[in-house]
């Protein structure tokens, strides 16, 4: 991973007041029904949008290979400081959600709501490493992120730069 978008890198850049919000919710949810129950992602959760454009980027070349489904799953793991199983119904429901999606603005404008700067470039930072994961950059994956990172506010120079840096980090140029 990327220095600057280490281990959980998006938890530490979410608006206080809602991480703080969500915190108090969960718990009152654990306390009240005694026991953990499987995760489920609300539909206005970041990282169910930001994993939705993940999916979207391992899929739009028109095929997520077994690397890029690994890679996939171990991005939003580490990322998001998730287990296994919370990881799996991340990735189901942002399956889901990107399927039932007609353009990126959902995803983005609520990434740009419930996000600081750094949390939206580590997005698009993400979105680099599912798209280097299988050692190729598609075209299509290079305009998936171009039009992401637009809508997400991150300049073409930093998007730029956090392309060449994932790319440095698999032993590739730039696609």
């Amino acid at each position: 991973m990327a220095p600057g978008c280490g281990l959980s890198c998006l938890s530490s850049v979410i608006r206080p007041l809602s991480s703080m919000f969500e915190s108090f919710r969960k718990f009152l949810s654990q306390v009240s029904q005694g026991e953990k129950q499987p995760a489920h992602f609300a539909h206005d959760d970041y990282r169910l949008a930001a994993a939705a454009l993940l999916v979207h980027a391992a899929g739009i070349d028109g095929n997520v290979s077994d690397v890029e489904r690994t890679a996939l799953h171990a991005i939003i793991k580490q990322h998001f400081n998730l287990d296994e199983a919370q990881t799996d119904a991340l990735v189901a429901e942002a399956t889901e959600a990107e399927e039932e999606a007609i353009d990126l603005y959902h995803f983005t404008s609520l990434l740009n709501r419930e996000l600081e700067e750094d949390g939206r470039r580590c997005v698009v930072e993400m979105m680099w490493e599912i798209a280097y994961a299988d050692g190729h950059v598609s075209e299509f994956e290079s305009n998936l992120i171009w039009r992401a990172a637009d809508l997400l506010g991150v300049p073409s120079r930093e998007r730029i730069e956090l392309g060449r840096r994932v790319a440095s980090e698999h032993g590739g140029g730039q696609g």
